[in-house]
């Protein structure tokens, strides 16, 4: 395999990989119009409803099985919330691992390009702050 073959065979898997980037960060924002409102709060009380006109509850097993909605609302903001931790820390990753093959000038854009993406997290109520540190080892 020649020299010219070889570059355009890398260019062509880094051209790849950053249009799946790409992908991913707009598929995760157009996500987050359906999962925006999902606070653990109205996603209980948007379940509660659902399931009392979809399976004709009682007040009586609506109370029953409250607690058991809330809970699950609960668990899924805290899985939504280290999911997005670990995304997150795949592009952190993914980013330093690109900056041995990138000019000065690449990296100064590549660091505009997650400044404009955490400025979109936080806009979009994804990140009201830098992400959390992750979870204590046992």
């Amino acid at each position: 395999m020649n020299k010219s073959l070889r570059w355009k065979l890398i260019l062509a898997f880094v051209l790849v990989f950053l249009a799946g980037v790409a992908c991913g960060f707009f598929g995760i924002i157009h996500a987050h119009s359906f999962f925006a409102r999902t606070v653990s709060d109205s996603m209980s009380q948007h379940m509660k409803q659902r399931l009392r006109a979809e399976l004709k509850l009682t007040p009586e097993q609506m109370q029953q099985i409250s607690p058991i909605i809330d809970r699950a609302a609960s668990q899924l903001k805290t899985k939504r919330e280290e999911t997005m931790r670990y995304v997150h820390e795949i592009f952190e990753q993914t980013h330093r691992d690109m900056q041995p093959f990138l000019t000065p000038e690449q990296r100064t854009r590549l660091e505009e390009l997650e400044k404009r993406h955490r400025h979109l997290l936080h806009r979009h109520g994804f990140m009201a702050h830098d992400p959390p540190p992750p979870p204590p080892d046992d």
